[in-house]
């Protein structure tokens, strides 16, 4: 049974640069549920992951989201981060100096109230573990974050970082974007992993190939900046046999 974990989004309207993208997006996600959330370039798709997180480019201009109760668009983007919500990047940013291991150990306390910090042997085994399960060498932990990483290794991070922070709502944006088969079978197990009562996922993609994987509870089509088709994994299939066209004569016909 889910538990009160859970993401609330009603009627969401935003706009960048004064063009609205997102013309009315409602979703409910709990707390041990993946939902999939499919659509063409230009669809909404990242400007709703972004918006979410708080990106200042992205302007919220109608709707409410709630993150377990609390009101999510009242909260500075670090505030959401505490409160449970994590974003794994399309693109992830490189950042010279800082080492993986840093850089998450950093990351962990920040969620942490202040005199309760992870210690440095509980945090040495926690990642040691996560690192494991997502098959990283050890080596990888001493690396600066993302320099010099492949496509697989930056997607990996992100979901090692999402595995450290244990995040109640997990948004990964395209995280199939750019992996090759193994990799995308390796960062598919880390997310599977991590499900639990206190985690719902939305993974936004293009394709059904990692769903494969994921297996989604729910298949969300985001067209034109609204969520105009819901349903189960098979909704994905259909789509990626009849394409976007197919479904917009169905929404069209009807």
């Amino acid at each position: 049974m889910a538990s009160e974990v859970f993401l609330k989004i009603e009627d969401l309207h935003v706009e960048v640069e004064g063009n609205e993208i997102l013309k009315g997006v409602s979703l409910e996600i709990k707390g041990g549920e993946v939902h999939a959330l499919m659509g063409p370039n230009g669809s909404g798709k990242s400007t709703l992951a972004y918006a979410l997180a708080g990106h200042p480019r992205y302007e919220v201009t109608g709707g409410r989201v709630y993150l377990n109760g609390q009101d999510l668009l009242e909260m500075e983007p670090d505030e959401r981060a505490r409160a449970g919500l994590f974003l794994a990047f399309q693109y992830p940013a490189e950042i010279s100096g800082v080492t993986v291991a840093n850089f998450l150990r950093t990351a962990v306390n920040a969620r942490r109230e202040k005199g309760d910090e992870i210690s440095l042997a509980e945090f040495g085994k926690k990642l040691r573990e996560q690192m494991e399960r997502l098959e990283m060498d050890p080596s990888f932990a001493s690396r600066y974050l993302n320099e010099g990483f492949s496509g697989g290794e930056k997607k990996r991070a992100e979901i090692l970082q999402m595995a450290m922070l244990e995040p109640n709502i997990a948004i990964l944006d395209e995280t199939d974007s750019g992996l090759d088969i193994d990799a995308l079978r390796i960062v598919a197990r880390g997310v599977n992993a991590l499900k639990g009562p206190n985690l719902g996922i939305l993974c936004i993609t293009h394709y059904q190939r990692i769903l494969r994987y994921l297996e989604p509870d729910y298949v969300h089509i985001l067209l034109d900046g609204r969520i105009v088709e819901s349903g189960g994994k098979e909704l994905a299939e259909t789509l990626e046999e009849k394409g976007y066209d197919w479904l917009r004569e169905q929404i069209g016909a009807n």
